[in-house]
């Protein structure tokens, strides 16, 4: 589609394309929804030809005119892979790069020789937050795991003393910081300021890893008692190179891109000043595409050149890490087409409409849709994506910082409570060797602490600010 077509599509879908009343609308949100669940959980389709057909479902029973849903859904579509695509795969790569390379282990490998005893779960929500700040959650958990299962086995850990801290690093980061795609597009959504945005979820993050992580964990151990299972303990990804990049080079590299949002966010708050050059620049440097894309290309020299990889090496590294992300963007585009759905059938108008009489604050409401979405469709994102559009009315009258905040508030809503529609809740449960109830215990448990935590700390920084 050209892009100019889709302009046209979304100025056709400024209009409602719907005159249904609150109490059809409402219907049709949980109609809507409910095909999604029942198309993922029981005929067990993929989640974009899922959102895909719970958004067309949507407009119908809505009584919407099946072209404009059409429409809508399009506009989203294609609005939000713009706006987060090439994000998603600057973010695959310099994964892709660390976990080939070797870096991701020579994180690990340092710290865990520094820890030992009871700091060890503590190390492994140090690695696990810092391995998961340019990786997707999914990409994270994959790379931590087998870590987690060595550690356990060799040491002779209780494994959800140590693997529920590192679940929970990554988890917090991928619910509540920025590059995840959840966040950016929630940021985009709300027009929320990306380096208040960052500053702000790390502030939430740290007391929340820690009380859903090390803290959790000891009573997660006891409720649940096993051993690694052997048969989930891969080999090291990087036993076959002959050297691999220094602990420094790697820690600089992930960090890099956050480190360039936070300069950026540092100069508009004291140069405060678009004109001024300093600032243009910052605001070229600090935006999400040219932050990754540095370290990317840094990530090239630092990692991959630094473990010997040929020319040709790093060519293919990259080539592989592209195609696993099409299931991720398409499933992201589909979020947004969704939210766009609800958005102009006027779900967003119905939602603030309701808000004005529950007088429930912003902060509040956005994580109980959230909370909603989240239960319903089992995905942080999707859930992230629709409630942001349907909370997007509020955020007009609100402040920067509040904006920032609400932004966190529909992240940290969108990680309640992990169960049977969620495929994180089966990656955790496989590679631990549990069953769906010891599953529930840990893992579930340790999603609904991080959502209410971070809930917690958002309202308690909303009085301050």
């Amino acid at each position: 589609m050209t892009s100019l077509s889709v302009e046209m599509l979304a100025a056709d879908a400024v209009e409602p394309i719907t005159s249904a009343g609150n109490a059809q609308l409402g219907i049709a949100v949980l109609a809507g929804i409910a095909v999604i669940v029942l198309l993922i959980t029981k005929f067990k389709m993929h989640a974009f030809l899922a959102l895909t057909i719970g958004s067309l479902a949507l407009g119908s029973f809505a009584g919407a005119n099946p072209a404009k849903t059409i429409a809508s859904f399009t506009a989203g579509l294609g609005s939000t892979v713009a706006g987060v695509g090439v994000l998603i795969a600057l973010g695959a790569i310099l994964g892709k790069l660390l976990a080939d390379s070797g870096g991701a282990d020579q994180i690990v490998d340092t710290i865990l020789a520094k820890a030992s005893g009871r700091a060890m779960p503590w190390a492994m929500v140090l690695i696990a937050s810092i391995i998961g700040l340019p990786l997707f959650f999914e990409v994270g958990i994959v790379l931590m795991i087998p870590v987690v299962l060595l550690v356990a086995k060799r040491g002779n850990y209780s494994l959800m003393r140590i693997g529920v801290p590192a679940l929970a690093g990554l988890s917090v980061m991928h619910g509540l910081i920025p590059p995840h795609p959840g966040p950016l597009v929630a940021i985009d959504a709300l027009g929320a300021n990306l380096g208040v945005t960052l500053a702000l979820g790390v502030l939430v993050a740290i007391p929340t890893v820690i009380i859903a992580g090390p803290v959790f964990s000891r009573y997660a151990a006891r409720w649940v008692d096993i051993e690694a299972p052997e048969k989930m303990i891969p080999q090291r990804p990087s036993e076959d190179l002959d050297r691999r990049p220094s602990f420094g080079a790697t820690l600089a590299t992930i960090l890099l891109p956050v480190v360039l949002m936070l300069i950026k966010a540092l100069a508009d708050i004291v140069v405060d000043d678009p004109e001024n050059h300093v600032q243009r620049v910052t605001d070229v440097i600090g935006s999400p595409l040219i932050a990754l894309l540095a370290a990317v290309i840094v990530g090239m020299f630092t990692l991959g050149r630094a473990a010997g990889f040929t020319k040709g090496r790093l060519s293919g590294t990259v080539e592989k890490s592209l195609a696993p992300i099409a299931g991720i963007l398409l499933i992201v585009g589909a979020g947004g087409g969704f939210k766009q759905t609800l958005i102009d059938a006027g779900v967003g108008q119905m939602i603030l409409e309701f808000s004005e009489n529950w007088s429930i604050p912003a902060l509040l409401l956005g994580w109980l849709i959230a909370v909603a979405i989240r239960l319903a469709t089992g995905s942080a994102t999707v859930a992230t994506i629709s409630a942001a559009g349907l909370v997007a009315p509020l955020a007009a009258d609100l402040s920067s910082s509040h904006v920032a905040l609400l932004v966190l508030a529909v992240g940290a809503g969108s990680l309640f409570f992990s169960h049977v529609n969620d495929a994180g809740f089966w990656l955790v449960k496989e590679y631990f060797g549990m069953d769906v109830p010891q599953t529930i215990k840990t893992w579930s448990v340790m999603e609904t602490i991080i959502s209410v935590v971070s809930l917690a700390f958002i309202l308690l920084l909303s009085l301050v600010l």
